[in-house]
């Protein structure tokens, strides 16, 4: 008879094997421990507690290692309940174990509705069996019903004194505040990567394994803040094994291509790149690391961290010293900081972030990534907006004659430019067609004044003109009169006491009647107003529109507006305003120092 080989020790997964079984276990949560350790030695214990925190942080652990503070009775049996379970009486050892029969677990994800609370409660009446405390752990409690959290209310305010819960979530916006009301809430932190990688140095040693400190550094930022996700990543870390590592060593090369990441090297050599304009170059680096396993949004991700590592760099030069990064990394990360401005960097940013979006969305991530890539060199030749702004005004004061601005593309973007200005004067703040450069011309034509602008003030109640009447209504506080007036009279003859016109085609049939009478009435005297059947003058409305569009007209054929449009292919000259002159404000009636003076903006 053969001899049966002895049944192999299952594997249990590094997340599992060490998990925390006291606080002192625990890292990155100092505060949450020193809370609940003060309150357990005071004897100051809660009937329900609520803890959330991102994925993998230590809630159900945190939950766990309160169950058995709670039902600790020391080596000799006859301890209460402390901070420091002893991890060797038969409460501890049954909950460590998952088999305590007073220590209830509820998945909320998979048991959302008010029967499973109702057969909670049904329990909650009874005395524990063996414990001191009855807990009940439910994970994901934001996946109740609200039926369920209703039926939960009543016996979570006034619970037995045998009974705890504990609740756990990872997002404590969906739990209603009247749940919230009657627990104590502790927050689990993120865990921060120098501490993970010390944390899984740690465990890499007590495996017997050897992984070098830059690999151990990029599974601790892989797993933004979370332990368990950065064990799973050890966890594969560890399956390499030897094959292709140096004295037994697990390297970052290693980790780089398990995870899909891309060289930090290389990434630095390939923002560079980008800075530069060099597409070719960009995409050359791009295809390699593709090639290398590299996934292009993991990829765009990199380029976003390194933005806004550069951009800390700039306000926080310390950041540069930061312990996690490599000494190639701080040297190249400060030389680029140093020579970027943040008008770039902030540019780059948004325009990563719009990539990102594109590959995540794309049916070919790759070719998102290179189109995302190819828009970020393609404005990197773009100067600042003050250079820009510095080189119109120079080209403006040559008066060297601009190229015609390009016709406005379908769908583009319109630009605006306001009126042309006798001074010069420029400010900047956008280099893009969608930003914004204000740009004050010299030597323009002064257009014709707009109808708000001929408007007289009324000396006397007997109107002289058409547009005298016009502001004689509008004083008199007849808005409607006033606007049918503006929009719809076609003056043909008009004199003191006699005017007459072409109503509009949308004009009130009574609007002549109307403006006889209320003239007679205001001025005092009798007016004759007569509709005519001849074409007569554009209406008020018209000529100021005319008036808009000749300014408009001026302001595109000067030379320096010429050469914004030029300079930004799809603009055109939408609307007009005018500015005060920066000269000291003139006395009235001085025509030349005292008229307001237009000035361009462009789009």
């Amino acid at each position: 008879m053969t001899d049966q080989p002895a049944a192999a020790t299952p594997y249990r997964v590094l997340a599992r094997k060490y998990r925390p079984a006291t606080f002192a276990d625990m890292i990155g949560q100092e505060s949450l421990v020193r809370s609940l350790t003060n309150a357990i030695a005071s004897g100051r214990i809660a009937q329900g507690y609520m803890l959330t925190g991102v994925r993998g942080v230590g809630k159900t652990t945190t939950a766990r290692i309160l169950a058995r503070a709670f039902n600790c009775i020391g080596p000799d049996g006859k301890g209460g309940a402390t901070a420091v379970p002893c991890g060797q009486c038969s409460n501890c050892l049954a909950i460590a174990e998952d088999r305590h029969i007073d220590v209830i677990e509820m998945d909320a994800a998979s048991r959302t509705g008010v029967g499973d609370i109702r057969e909670l409660i049904e329990g909650v009446r009874y005395a524990p069996v063996e414990a001191r405390y009855k807990i009940y752990i439910i994970d994901e409690v934001h996946m109740l019903s609200t039926q369920a959290f209703n039926a939960l209310l009543k016996t979570l305010e006034e619970p037995p004194t045998h009974v705890k819960f504990i609740f756990a979530t990872t997002d404590i916006r969906k739990v209603p505040v009247t749940v919230l009301s009657r627990c104590q809430r502790f927050d689990l932190r993120r865990v921060d990567a120098e501490a993970l990688a010390g944390y899984y140095a740690e465990i890499a040693k007590a495996e017997g394994a050897k992984v070098a400190p830059g690999a151990l550094a990029l599974i601790a930022r892989a797993a933004d803040g979370s332990v368990r996700d950065g064990l799973s990543l050890l966890d594969r870390a560890l399956a390499l094994g030897e094959e292709g590592s140096v004295a037994g060593e697990i390297g970052e090369d290693q980790i780089r291509d398990m995870m899909g990441l891309a060289d930090r090297s290389r990434l630095f050599d390939l923002f560079e790149l980008l800075m530069q304009g060099q597409t070719a170059g960009a995409l050359a680096i791009l295809a390699e690391l593709y090639q290398s396993g590299a996934d292009p949004a993991l990829l765009l991700q990199d380029l976003l961290d390194l933005t806004h590592w550069l951009t800390r760099i700039k306000f926080l030069p310390q950041a540069a010293d930061d312990p996690a990064a490599a000494e190639i990394e701080r040297r190249r990360g400060r030389e680029l900081a140093g020579r970027l401005s943040l008008s770039v960097l902030t540019r780059c940013w948004q325009m990563l972030l719009k990539g990102l979006g594109e590959v995540q969305a794309a049916p070919s991530p790759l070719q998102a990534a290179e189109m995302a890539l190819i828009r970020l060199t393609h404005a990197a030749d773009m100067p600042p907006p003050g250079e820009l702004a510095r080189r119109l005004l120079e080209a403006g004061a040559a008066g060297t004659a601009a190229p015609a601005a390009a016709p406005a593309a379908p769908g583009s973007s319109p630009a605006s430019v306001s009126s042309p200005a006798p001074r010069a004067a420029a400010s900047g703040s956008g280099a893009t067609a969608a930003g914004r450069t204000a740009v004050a011309l010299e030597e323009s034509p002064r257009p014709a004044p707009t109808m708000s602008q001929a408007e007289p003030a009324i000396q006397s109640l007997a109107p002289l003109s058409f547009t005298d009447i016009v502001a004689l209504a509008d004083a008199q506080g007849d808005l409607i009169l006033r606007t049918n007036l503006v929009r719809h009279v076609h003056l043909v003859h008009f004199e003191p006491g006699r005017i007459e016109f072409r109503p509009g085609a949308q004009a009130p049939t009574n609007l002549a009647n109307r403006l006889g009478a209320r003239l007679t009435e205001w001025t005092g005297r009798r007016w004759v107003v007569s509709v005519s059947g001849e074409a007569g003058a554009p209406s008020l409305e018209q000529q100021a529109q005319a008036a808009v569009e000749a300014e408009r007209a001026a302001a595109e054929r000067h030379p320096l507006v010429q050469a914004a449009l030029a300079a930004f292919p799809g603009a055109v000259v939408e609307t007009v305003r005018e500015l005060l002159p920066p000269a000291e404000p003139a006395a009235a009636g001085e025509s030349e120092a005292g008229e307001q003076e237009p000035a361009a903006e462009q789009d």
